[in-house]
């Protein structure tokens, strides 16, 4: 009876699964030759939209006034890759399951100067969902569904119509909903996230004026476990039993974000328009514990520290930012240029529980930044352009960004000088306490690759170099003179670091794909042993891509591989949401490897994926994070309808 449950939930994925095939294939089957008995030709009533005419751009595009609508993109190359982690190549890490905190393997630089709360754990959740702005001939619905198997789910929902031909209208939801993976019960949720957000682009008759505004929002919540708890003589896979004791059983994680966005632009003449984009957010990040409740369950404490009310935690960060860009923008022959004036406001509050019944605000901190700043874009043609950014934040402050694109070499270099965040100046929790003076942080990095198509083979080497300086960053310290374990440092020398890379894609027996990407990093320079990067990461994937059934079933089957050194990766704090760099212990290398088939017939795409295949046959899984499990073998199966009507 143990594994009821999970057998049931597993049935109905097979059962929905064969209903959206038999579904699928029986469409296919009514528009074969065959099967075509009696039909009215009548080309008022046939659907002529589709993906062809459902198009979209980003507002950066519209910004540089390229104006590139392109056409949905319907392929269904690396579909089954829906978690975070997996969509970025892997080039994140998280705490073993669906939505929970994220942190980049490798170091990346932050494109804002100015003030920041430093809460970036739950980031990519919301900035890498900016919406999409569509021209549409019809209404444009799109339907993705992911059910994973132990509990974990996604969907997302797009909706866009144009009103007028001038003036269109959309908006996107998509929710993460995952299960506990340890110590599991039913309808048991460890994620509960809801993102969604509503947009609107409208253009005058003249086309002088061009509006575009959005608002976006997004409750990202996680009930906390804090990883297993480990004792002497245990076993390596004891650690991975789904049963395992954990540290924590009623803290709660939580970020959101709200934005209200508005560009507007009018155009003075055919090379000259002026703009002003006007943005207010507001970011607001919560821990909440019922701390008496975790020392009675666990017969000792998990934090090393507490302070304020003893027997309920209760923090709260928020900062609010109000922010105004004015400029000049336009066109001289292929040259696009901007400058522009920035002036942002914000609000820094820090608030923990005092008592039962009170909760305190320790800081505040109000003020207002000044920014100038330009934009350039010369296009030699549709695949060679050199664009930069340049941003001085009148404080001294600055952001130097440089990008060459062409069919033969990608280069990229950016350079910043910038403030630490907020939460490690000064930050009063229910655990953690400190008031520090950083100063502010400078960061290089540059890469580029070289790019060859010879015959089947495409091959593409390169390198990233990045040099750090008054690096801020989080360590643990295991010492009996500090109270606190975890705390925010900053380093005394430089990080400097050097990653070559080899990208690779060889086509075989006509239909066969192999794709691997190798990454080995060196250390020039590590003071004060601030960085932790595994020195080889690799992808792969080895996949057979085509069409069957005479053109009516395209298909890619394959296997995903995933593999990293052993190296102490970072630990994780739920009290500050924060990783940190620990020497307690190593994240052992381990393939993770993902069996997939991803297909489509006619607008309906569907995929099925098992995960960690190794860990199905060894019973030991990998740790993508001290003390926390990666995700257990589980099937995945997701699917996709395209609406036009």
């Amino acid at each position: 009876m143990k594994n009821a449950h999970k057998y049931r939930r597993e049935f109905r994925l097979f059962l929905w699964a064969g209903l959206f095939l038999l579904a699928a294939a029986t469409n296919v089957r009514a528009q074969t030759p065959g099967n075509r008995r009696s039909q009215v030709v009548d080309d008022s009533t046939k659907n002529v939209y589709g993906p062809k005419t459902t198009l979209w751009t980003t507002e950066k595009s519209l910004f540089y006034n390229e104006n590139k609508y392109v056409p949905l993109d319907t392929s269904i190359i690396n579909y089954h890759r829906w978690t975070y982690v997996q969509r970025f190549q892997n080039f994140y890490k998280d705490l073993g399951n669906a939505g929970t905190a994220l942190s980049p393997i490798f170091p990346i630089l932050s494109g804002t100067i100015g003030a920041t709360s430093g809460f970036t754990s739950y980031e990519p959740f919301y900035q890498t969902e900016e919406p999409r702005y569509f021209n549409t001939k019809s209404p444009y619905t799109r339907i993705y569904v992911v059910w994973g198997g132990n509990g974990r789910a996604t969907t997302r929902v797009e909706f866009s119509r144009n009103i007028t031909p001038r003036w269109n209208f959309g908006f996107d939801y998509r929710p993460i909903l995952s299960d506990k993976q340890i110590q599991h019960k039913k309808a048991d949720r460890q994620t509960i996230s809801h993102y969604y957000d509503f947009y609107t682009t409208y253009k005058s008759k003249n086309d002088h004026y061009f509006l575009l505004f959005n608002y976006r929002r997004i409750r990202h919540r996680i009930i906390e476990n804090g990883g297993v708890i480990t004792a002497a003589g245990d076993s390596y896979a004891k650690f991975f039993d789904k049963d395992a004791a954990i540290n924590l059983i009623n803290a709660e994680t939580e970020e959101k974000r709200a934005s209200v966005h508005l560009f507007q632009q009018y155009q003075l003449a055919r090379p000259f328009q002026v703009y002003l984009t006007s943005d207010f957010s507001q970011q607001v990040n919560k821990f909440n514990d019922k701390t008496s409740q975790e020392s009675s369950a666990l017969g000792k404490s998990y934090f090393d520290y507490s302070r304020g009310d003893s027997t309920l935690a209760s923090d709260r960060a928020q900062i609010q930012l109000f922010q105004n860009e004015g400029g000049i923008k336009g066109n001289a022959g292929p040259l696009f240029y901007n400058f522009y004036y920035k002036l942002r406001s914000y609000q820094y509050e820090n608030f923990y529980q005092n008592s039962s019944t009170t909760q305190v605000m320790a800081y505040k901190r109000t003020a207002t930044e000044h920014y100038t700043g330009g934009r350039i874009a010369l296009r030699f043609d549709s695949l060679t352009e050199l664009s930069g950014t340049a941003e001085y934040l009148l404080d001294g402050n600055y952001k130097l960004e440089a990008a060459w694109k062409s069919p033969w070499i990608d280069a990229a270099g950016k350079s910043t000088l910038s403030k630490p965040g907020f939460m490690q100046q000064v930050y009063y929790g229910s655990h953690d306490l400190w008031t520090n003076s950083f100063s502010n942080t400078s960061a290089l990095q540059l890469n580029g690759f070289l790019k060859a198509q010879i015959g089947p083979l495409f091959i593409s080497p390169g390198a990233t170099f990045t040099t750090l300086n008054n690096y801020v960053y989080f360590k643990e310290r295991i010492d009996s003179l500090v109270y606190q374990r975890v705390l925010p440092y900053q380093s005394s020398g430089f990080q400097t670091v050097f990653s070559p890379e080899l990208r690779m894609t060889v086509r075989f027996l006509k239909h066969v794909y192999l794709r691997p990407q190798l990454i080995y990093t060196t250390f020039l320079k590590n003071d004060d042993d601030a960085l932790r990067i595994p020195e080889l990461f690799a992808n792969c994937q080895l996949a057979f891509e085509s069409m069957l059934f005479k053109g009516n079933l395209q298909v890619q089957i394959g296997v995903d591989g995933h593999w990293k050194s052993t190296y102490k990766a970072l630990g994780y704090d739920p009290a500050i949401q924060q990783f940190y760099v620990q020497d307690r212990s190593n994240s052992a290398s381990f393939l993770l490897a993902d069996i997939f088939l991803n297909a489509k017939m006619k607008r309906g795409k569907f995929f099925f994926k098992y995960h960690n295949l190794v860990q199905a046959f060894t019973k030991i899984g990998y740790v993508p994070t001290p003390n926390y499990q990666g995700q257990h073998s589980v099937l995945d199966f997701g699917f996709e309808m395209l609406l036009f009507d």
